[in-house]
């Protein structure tokens, strides 16, 4: 929480000497938008936008588009409640995770559902692939947030990712889930992005 409040005040701050500059633009910020979910308390937001989960485990989510969706305390910093939305300026800042790349593997049988989480670097993703050890490379398709999905059948299989993040790296997580997986288990590499 403490640094979402520190990128409140940075974004309140922004805003008001942009609003007092006529022309004000600063090279390397991009245009969105703000709003807010969950109660006056925040405590509708714990599940997030993106399908991380916990964010107090997890840590903070990276915005897949130009938007945020903040905590009602957090937002009331820079918005009036009645406001609903309120145009924001903000940068993207390289992401530093500890640790490697996570791929939590939901579904059943025929329906991979792969949180990838712990992304540094860009910290969003463009696109992922998957391989089990008797199929070749397919491409993932997002289902919603940081949850990719595949529809073939890879129970019994070691799995692999390729994954790509917006910015373009691209790192190769070979056998990263053993053979004898099961739905709901998450697995650490030790590959990460820069």
């Amino acid at each position: 929480m403490v640094a979402m409040a520190k990128l409140v005040s940075a974004l309140a701050i922004l805003l008001s000497v942009s609003s007092y500059v006529n022309g004000f633009t600063s090279s390397g910020f991009t245009k969105g938008h703000a709003t807010f979910y969950g109660g006056s308390d925040a405590s509708g937001t714990m599940g997030g936008a993106c399908g991380y989960g916990n964010l107090y485990t997890t840590g903070l989510v990276q915005p897949a588009l130009q938007h945020f969706d903040m905590a009602q305390p957090a937002w009331e910093k820079i918005g009036i409640y009645k406001g609903g939305i309120v145009p924001v300026l903000f940068q993207r800042v390289p992401c530093k995770k500890h640790g490697g790349v996570r791929f939590t593997i939901n579904g059943r049988d025929y329906f991979e559902l792969v949180l990838i989480s712990n992304v540094g670097g860009a910290g969003s993703i463009k696109s992922a692939y998957i391989k089990g050890s008797k199929t070749d490379w397919m491409a993932m398709s997002r289902n919603w947030g940081a949850n990719w999905q595949s529809n073939a059948y890879l129970n019994g299989q070691t799995l692999s990712f390729k994954v790509t993040t917006t910015d373009g790296e691209t790192q190769l997580f070979t056998d990263i889930v053993p053979s004898n997986w099961n739905f709901g288990q998450t697995f650490s590499s030790k590959v990460q992005f820069s």
